[in-house]
């Protein structure tokens, strides 16, 4: 314990302080002995302390505690973390009573773990949830550095295997270097595995349609060992080859041939015997082969495309036709293609991630599309308000074209227990897409049901649909499931509207709890010319019971595996009630807006039994109009990508005359071709470096006037997008980067934002993150790494023996200061108190003459001198008794 003071020179008062004091002692204060004393030690005292408060006395403690923050490496490469835990709690239990201690985990990014204390605990228990797939040692010394407190012993224990791959320790050594934090280093050894690596796949950038072509393949091992690999293309295998690696690097090279054209990604991945870690055994890249375009059809029923596929076959278009449900979830298949036609496919054998990754595909990577009717097709087939919509030229809502039937809709909607989570939410959006779709004088009612129903929105003219949307948007999850007291009162309600078309959606995923009599409800029902359709979700639902009450009811029956299409088959049945949707009378489509098109209809047109009612968007081009007058071919741009819209058939059903004409063949392929993507040669020279979570762009480009902003569009497998302004370091040179949380395929397109509107740059390419860096087979240098950076900040290298080794050293001291200047005052204020008492017993006392007070000649204490009163006038010594 010790003093020191901030404004030393204050004590220079003290010399006055003391003649001041003297001069008043050796004067005549008319006060003597001990009372004389008194005050005037009191008044020494008060202005002692007040001189010391100037001068900033304050006391201080030397300390010699320290802090330590464990910094624990929980990446992948680091395996079983209980050995970290154990090493961290030997040695906390080691540790002074004063010393302070905390846990930062780190991965890719840093976690705490424990803030700092000085309590020991009976572990070291590490939970927080990590990107492990990557080591950020940068990331957790800086979050570590930001937990001290003071000016202590302050020193960071880093346990790792040094192999960081995304930031820089070093970096964030030197920053704590600057503050005075050491950070010592456990070196962790690598886990011994066998393990072999494919490390770099590569093959020519551009390749042409039947062209061989050599896939290398470098490949990494630990061990002496044999087995196959083998070359895809779109996981399509495309060459297989039994190899024998050594320790070390290995090259190879697979022969392949380039068939279909667009573009493909190509994996190489080997199968190897007595390989350990299966994370590490493929890798990626990606080529454009060029050739002969083509189509991808997706078709609602099969064997209804042969027209489609005889027509642009014709033209040396090639063509690929599926099902819906074979729509891939991979992002990176669409971009094989030049367009894709959908042909009378319904929504509800659609799923949501489909949608998202063809209207992506189009808008973001310029693949054509085009839409083909039937009685599947357009808002029939619950397209409303769903992203092949936003792509469309046309949109699904009929506004205000011709009189369609009342209608009064109720929904019933399982709200128990099993709906909890995305199943509720996508009820709850089926139900608001339905509002949406049904016009002010329509009634609707929503009645959700557990074990009991509960009305959400009472039957009601749709006066105000927000007021409708939020009170659905309130529905919460929980309970049984009981259908009969739903439907039951869903149908007493319904049997007081008085509308034109009444019908009932019901919607479960779940069983009844009880047995009830739905057979008596299905008969009052065709009795009032209510129908209902009904709708099971998974297998889970009682499927034979729904099936029997929809077609008890007149109804439709759904059974919806992926909830993701609940909004469209909502959205389909909505629609289906107003069969207006379909005009199915003869008509010949009359040339409206057709553009560089007109060529082909300037002999005229094939008449048309019927189409799908549609209403063009304000930008749309309208081509055919009906004598409606709707759209029936509608074409527009759609970001990067051209969509066209045909509203009849092409199956022969309304389109007979169409199909059977001379000029078909011709007219449907220039449509097709109109779509595809809209370049033939790009003046950009693209290149990508992936460093750990990171992609470096770089984009040059030959032109003669470069882009004054130029951005690029990286799309993923799962539809996801993110836009990166490329900054342009020089004249037709440009750079971006990318940061990726995972391993993948990702697809790149440039977009030019010189003018008002942006333009597709260039044609879509793509990069491959193939694994993390966290899986390839290590160099060995981490130890190093992390014996450097040590030295760096005055740390040391730890042993694993000897935990106690944190705490077993000198700790550097420092003092902790204690501010004494409040207490100074306080005592000062004090200390007055028996000045001002012992001031008021020395005040001047009055005689009493005869009644009247007068002032007797006196001395007052507190001046150095007598005096005598002047005398005052009479008025003023006399006082009244």
């Amino acid at each position: 314990m010790g003093v020191q003071f901030s404004q030393p020179w204050f004590l220079l008062l003290l010399i006055p302080a003391a003649l001041f004091l003297y001069y008043a002692f050796r004067s005549d204060f008319r006060l003597s002995g001990f009372r004389k004393k008194l005050a005037l030690t009191l008044r020494a005292l008060v202005i002692l302390l007040l001189i010391l408060m100037l001068s900033g006395l304050h006391g201080y403690t030397v300390l010699r505690d320290k802090q330590v923050v464990f910094l624990a490496d929980r990446s992948d490469s680091m395996g079983d973390a209980d050995r970290i835990s154990t090493w961290i709690s030997e040695a906390v239990q080691t540790k002074g009573e004063r010393d302070q201690t905390a846990i930062v985990s780190v991965g890719l990014e840093g976690a705490v773990e424990r803030l700092l204390t000085d309590h020991e605990r009976p572990g070291a228990g590490m939970n927080a949830r990590l990107e492990s797939r990557f080591t950020g040692l940068e990331s957790g010394l800086q979050l570590a550095g930001s937990l001290f407190e003071g000016s202590s012993d302050s020193r960071i224990v880093l346990i790792s295997d040094g192999e960081e791959n995304v930031g820089s320790m070093a970096a964030a050594g030197r920053l704590l270097k600057d503050r005075g934090i050491a950070v010592d280093v456990l070196p962790a050894p690598g886990q011994q595995i066998r393990d072999v690596a494919v490390e770099e796949l590569r093959v020519p950038d551009r390749l042409y349609q039947a062209e061989a072509f050599y896939a290398e393949v470098l490949v990494q091992s630990t061990f002496k060992t044999s087995g196959e690999l083998r070359i895809y293309e779109d996981n399509r295998e495309i060459a297989r080859q039994t190899v024998e690696v050594s320790p070390g690097e290995n090259r190879f090279a697979v022969q392949g041939l380039a068939k279909t054209p667009g573009l493909h990604r190509y994996r190489a991945e080997v199968f190897m015997s007595g390989d350990e870690s299966s994370a590490n055994n493929a890798a990626y890249d990606f080529t454009r082969v060029e050739g002969s375009p083509k189509v991808l059809i997706v078709e609602g029923k099969p064997d209804t495309s042969s027209n489609i596929t005889a027509a642009l076959e014709s033209a040396l278009i090639g063509t690929e036709v599926i099902p819906p449900e074979m729509l891939s979830l991979e992002a990176a298949k669409y971009a094989a293609y030049d367009s894709i036609i959908f042909n009378n496919v319904s929504a509800t054998k659609v799923s949501g991630p489909a949608m998202d990754m063809i209207e992506q595909a189009v808008r973001s990577f310029g693949v054509g599309f085009m839409m083909v009717g039937g009685e599947n097709s357009y808002g029939m087939g619950g397209y409303f308000k769903t992203p092949i919509e936003k792509a469309l030229p046309v949109s699904m809502e009929l506004e205000g074209k011709r009189e369609v039937p009342s209608l009064g809709l109720i929904l019933v909607i399982d709200r128990s227990g099993s709906m909890d989570g995305n199943k509720i939410e996508l009820a709850k959006e089926s139900a608001m897409r339905t509002v949406e779709l049904l016009r002010s004088k329509d009634t609707v009612g929503v009645v959700a049901f557990d074990d009991q129903p509960w009305w959400v929105v009472m039957p009601q003219t749709l006066d105000n649909k927000e007021e409708v949307i939020s009170s659905i948007q309130s529905i919460p999850s929980g309970g049984g499931t009981d259908i009969y007291p739903a439907v039951a009162s869903a149908l007493d309600e319904m049997l007081k509207l008085n509308t034109q078309r009444k019908h009932i959606i019901l919607m479960t995923d779940g069983q009844s709890a009880f047995n009830s009599n739905y057979q008596g409800l299905a008969d009052t029902m065709v009795e009032e010319n209510i129908t209902m359709s009904t709708v099971a979700v998974g297998m889970d639902a009682d499927l034979n019971l729904l099936q029997f009450l929809a077609e008890a009811a007149n109804g439709r029956y759904y059974f919806v595996e992926d909830e993701t299409t609940l909004p469209a088959v909502f959205s389909q049945e909505t629609v289906m009630m107003a069969q207006s949707y379909i005009v199915d009378r003869p008509f010949v489509p009359a040339v409206q807006q057709a553009g560089d098109w007109m060529g082909l209809f300037e002999r005229g047109v094939p008449g048309l039994l019927g189409y799908i009612a549609t209403t063009p968007k304000p930008s749309a081009q309208n081509v055919l109009v009906s004598p409606e007058p709707d759209p029936v071919l509608a074409r527009w741009q759609y970001g990067s990508g051209r969509t066209v819209a045909w509203t009849s058939d092409l199956s022969g059903k309304w389109s007979s005359e169409w199909v059977n004409w001379s000029g078909f063949a011709d007219t449907l392929t220039e449509i097709v071709k109109w779509t595809f993507p809209q370049f033939v040669s790009s003046p950009y020279e693209i290149t990508t470096a992936v460093a750990g979570n990171e992609v470096t762009l770089q984009v040059n480009t030959t032109g003669d006037q470069p882009p004054e902003k130029l951005s690029a569009i990286i799309g993923d497998d799962e539809a996801g997008e993110q836009v990166v302004e490329l900054i342009q370091e020089a004249p037709g040179r440009y750079t971006g980067q990318v940061r990726v949380s995972k391993p993948g395929a990702f697809l790149m397109s440039l977009q030019d934002h010189s003018d008002e509107e942006a333009v597709q740059a260039a044609p879509g390419t793509g990069f491959v993150v193939p694994y993390s860096p966290e899986y390839k087979i290590s160099s060995g240098g981490g130890e190093e790494a992390l014996t450097r950076l040590a030295e760096l900040t005055g740390g040391r290298v730890l042993s694993w023996d000897e935990p106690a080794a944190v705490f077993d050293r000198e700790a550097s001291t420092r003092t902790q200061l204690h501010d004494w200047s409040y207490a100074l005052l306080a005592a000062a204020l004090l200390l007055c108190c028996p000045l001002y008492t012992s001031d008021a017993a020395d005040e001047p006392q009055g005689v009493d003459l005869g009644g009247r007070r007068t002032i007797q000649k006196n001395t007052f204490p507190h001046f150095p001198v007598s005096y005598t009163p002047l005398p005052l006038p009479t008025s003023y010594l006399t006082a009244t008794p």
